[in-house]
């Protein structure tokens, strides 16, 4: 295989459709790209399909199963990701004497450059044609210098506390005045419960939100390995 004879193929915000050379595609065009194909709802399939709305996009990003929203919440709470599209561009590139084409699930824009992602259970990673098209993707995209991500099932109890997080997402709902007065309190060697019940003349519920935002958001920190609990200790991101 040839990196140098594989293209891309990616449709602008204006849904041009446009080939380029993989070799020198730009990343910043392959980041403001809407998605190469997009999904139907029918009766019967086989795979959940949606919309998310990503606080990092600060729209919908589409996904289509499950899996794929998982890793879809992973890459919004992520700090280091700037953004993250869908269905973002087709891989064609000569291998083994055939024409392969291949569309990962998300191309992600980070702290540490470009992100291309697949996801897949992990007891389909060893099926051949599987594995095939990623070993392939991967030289591609790692002759880029970029990295390339399989990502399968996340930990359990990690997966189900970012998929709470996520719902304190969406940044207006959160009065400006009570964030601050969180961020300016003492958290050093507090637990969850202790932080929200020293937030002195707040509802209750109103401080916990507020709280849960800012560990969204990265702002405070906690260990997300064990279920969420008031046990649970916070400290203030560096």
């Amino acid at each position: 295989m040839s990196a140098e004879l594989a293209t891309v193929s990616f449709r602008t915000e204006s849904g041009a459709a446009e080939d380029e050379s993989w070799t020198i595609v730009h990343s910043a065009a392959l980041s403001n790209t809407v998605p190469w194909r997009t999904f139907r709802w029918y009766k019967g399939q086989r795979h959940y399909s949606g919309m998310y709305w990503s606080a990092t996009m600060r729209d919908h990003v589409i996904y289509e199963s499950r899996l794929e929203l998982s890793r879809l919440i992973f890459a919004d709470f992520d700090q280091a990701v700037h953004r993250i599209l869908a269905q973002p561009f087709l891989l064609k590139a000569k291998v083994d004497r055939k024409t392969r084409k291949h569309i990962p699930d998300y191309f992600l824009v980070t702290d540490h450059g470009p992100v291309v992602v697949d996801v897949k259970p992990e007891h389909l990673l060893t099926k051949p044609t599987v594995a095939y098209t990623f070993g392939w993707t991967r030289r591609l995209v790692e002759a880029r210098g970029w990295r390339y991500e399989v990502w399968s099932e996340a930990p359990p109890p990690e997966l189900e506390n970012l998929r709470f997080l996520a719902g304190y997402r969406r940044p207006w709902l959160f009065d400006a005045a009570l964030l601050d007065e969180v961020r300016g309190a003492d958290v050093v060697g507090r637990t969850f419960g202790e932080v929200v019940r020293g937030l002195a003349g707040c509802d209750p519920a109103t401080a916990r939100a507020a709280v849960l935002h800012l560990l969204w958001r990265g702002e405070l920190r906690t260990d997300l390995s064990t279920p969420l609990s008031d046990r649970h200790e916070v400290v203030r991101s560096a």
